[in-house]
């Protein structure tokens, strides 16, 4: 306020002052009007000068009409970010003057604020040839843009509609995804930070950014990104062995017990992918910055972002097949409180049993249903049997309905919703069976038996047929240890028939085989990227692979009065590669052919023969 009020330094230039100027301009004389603008222009402008101007032209915005337009443009490209604090306050002041005296000029003012939301751009010369990048290493950047959220704040306290016009802007200025890494970075993390201070537009930001991650994510799928890190590490592996023993530099960076971490061994060697990390760290620490209030969660922050979360969940997660990594924003929101994580099962429920839905997203549901309950370490045992009783209480009641009319067949154009509640519920009892038994057998047995699977994989519906082969193996070997179901007889009555399943609800062409008919992934299967997963992963269940022992325990049943301590280790240990009998694997649809790589963490191909 000091510096506002007090006069100006005294500077040489031309012309008379800015209200004579623009007078004479009015009565057609352009002379002085156009050495104005020059000198606006001019890139060797001195800060005294631009101060100067800028106060006269905070005491004279009423003069800048619609029709003065293109002066106002040239003052909106003055290069005020990388000044003298001088004059970032006058630029300032002279924003919310125009602003308030002539909001025709909001818009030009706001896309002057979002445009400075990237690095600026700098031209390099390489072999004669021009090339524009974005300056990386500018060292005042994280002040520069403090300073756009300055601006935008004043503008937004001068005029109160700016929410609704800034959010086109933002839209518009949202970087193509093939820019640096660093340019996507700085955009999403301001726009983030608007969020904060416009807490309107909070909802349609973090759909704009979920949409472009979205595009990111679906245009690298996961075996792209394994293949990539592959290919890298074996270049990598094979560099080394040439210079071996010269230079071990990474392991004593590791034994100083720094936090030093060899940059090339967390990026990502998939260009998309490497952009989705660093985006993904920054959404994650962004959910994490607004829950938590001084260390601690703040319930009622926690609460509105998760309502906001789930309306983005709604709108563009759920329509969309076969995302790998975007959804998990909702798995880490749900980590911070059970109520939350019940809230989203309960939510997704909802959306399963809901006969108004479209079959695909009643599917996907179950979908999420049952690898959210696989997966999610901080879910207890107590919410997964909750679950799987409201689940099966649903199945046995949709077998009552159906298992007798016209449409008692396997079929999933007719049934979808019904099979993907089966897997989902085969898929949690496979990663859960051992916490469910855990304590008490007699009485986790008698549990397990109360759930009447015998009746559900008898029906007519025959479930095993349409779930993915790998869940269906391991579901039949676990009810067969513990005596709940004996499944061979139909799996193999299944494997035997070769009548054609339809593909799909859409129905496509009729095929003779197809392992995946329910076209069915699983949302949460393991996350590979390498930033962003260090906050996942403690959070994360991972698939412990079957030992020889515990395929042998397997095929035995356990007797009837076997003690607590008798229960098996199922899930841990090597798994042997085995020819000649069934290999399962319950990861993503892709299994329909093969078991992708991405199984760190999915159970990998392991083998459960048939029952002699």
């Amino acid at each position: 306020d000091e510096f506002i009020s007090s006069p100006p330094r005294k500077t040489v230039r031309f012309g008379g002052t800015l209200t004579e100027i623009l007078l004479k301009y009015e009565k057609g004389d352009t002379t002085d009007f156009e050495l104005l603008k020059h000198q606006l222009s001019d890139p060797d402008i001195k800060d005294a000068q631009i101060i100067n101007w800028l106060h006269e032209f905070r005491t004279s915005v009423a003069y800048l009409t619609k029709e003065l337009e293109q002066l106002v443009n040239i003052l909106l490209k003055l290069p005020w970010l990388r000044r003298s604090r001088e004059v970032v306050e006058e630029y300032l002041g002279f924003l919310g003057n125009l602003v308030s005296a002539q909001t025709v000029h909001l818009r030009p003012c706001l896309r002057m604020i979002v445009s400075q939301f990237v690095p600026p751009r700098i031209t390099i010369r390489e072999d004669d040839v021009d090339i524009s990048d974005s300056d990386d290493d500018d060292e005042n950047l994280s002040e520069n843009f403090n300073t756009c959220h300055r601006a935008l704040q004043t503008v937004a306290r001068y005029v109160p509609s700016t929410p609704q016009f800034l959010m086109p802007i933002l839209v518009e200025f949202f970087p193509f995804i093939n820019k640096s890494e660093r340019t996507l970075e700085c955009y999403v993390h301001n726009l983030l930070r608007v969020t904060v201070y416009l807490p309107t537009l909070r909802l349609q930001i973090l759909e704009l950014i979920v949409e472009k991650l979205l595009k990111l994510d679906v245009s690298t799928p996961q075996q792209d990104i394994e293949d990539a890190e592959e290919t890298a590490n074996n270049s990598g592996s094979e560099e080394k062995s040439t210079e071996e023993g010269l230079f071990d530099m990474e392991e004593d960076e590791e034994r100083k017990g720094n936090k030093v971490v060899s940059s090339s061994s967390e990026r990502m060697a998939h260009p998309l992918a490497e952009r989705l990390d660093i985006l993904m760290t920054i959404l994650f620490s962004y959910i994490k910055d607004v829950c938590h209030v001084d260390g601690k969660l703040n319930i009622s922050n926690t609460k509105d972002l998760y309502r906001d979360l789930v309306s983005v969940f709604d709108k563009l997660i759920l329509p969309t097949h076969a995302s790998c990594h975007v959804q998990y924003f909702m798995f880490y929101i749900c980590s911070f409180k059970l109520g939350l994580a019940e809230a989203f099962l309960d939510h997704l429920w909802k959306k399963l049993q809901d006969p108004n839905n479209p079959s695909v997203i009643r599917q996907t549901a179950g979908s999420y249903i049952g690898s959210f309950l696989a997966r999610a370490k901080f879910i207890p045992v107590v919410t997964v049997k909750a679950c799987m009783d409201l689940l099966v209480n649903w199945m046995h009641k949709y077998i009552d309905n159906q298992d007798t009319g016209a449409n008692a067949y396997c079929d999933v154009a007719l049934h979808g919703p019904f099979y993907s509640t089966c897997q989902a519920v085969f898929y949690t009892l496979i990663f859960r069976h051992k916490q469910l038994l855990d304590g008490n057998l007699r009485k986790g047995l008698s549990y397990l038996q109360s759930l009447n699977f015998e009746r559900i994989v008898m029906c007519q519906l025959n479930p095993l047929k349409i779930c993915i082969p790998s869940v269906v193996n391991l579901f039949a070997a676990i009810t067969r240890k513990y005596q709940l179901v004996f499944c061979y007889t139909i799996i193999e009555r299944n494997n035997r028939q070769f009548i054609p399943v339809v593909r799909s609800a859409t129905g496509g062409d009729l095929v003779q085989t197809c392992t995946n008919p329910l076209d069915s992934f699983f949302p949460f299967d393991p996350y590979i990227l390498k930033r962003s997963k260090k906050t996942i992963d403690p959070l994360y269940q991972f698939w412990e692979e079957l030992s020889a022992e515990d395929l042998e325990n397997l095929k035995k049943p356990i007797k009837k009065g076997t003690s607590e301590d008798e229960d098996d280790d199922f899930l841990k240990g090597e798994t042997p590669q085995n020819d000649g009998v069934v290999g399962i694997a319950p990861n993503s649809y892709e299994s329909s052919t093969r078991s992708p790589v991405s199984s760190i963490g999915s159970p990998a191909d392991c083998d459960v023969p048939f029952p002699q």
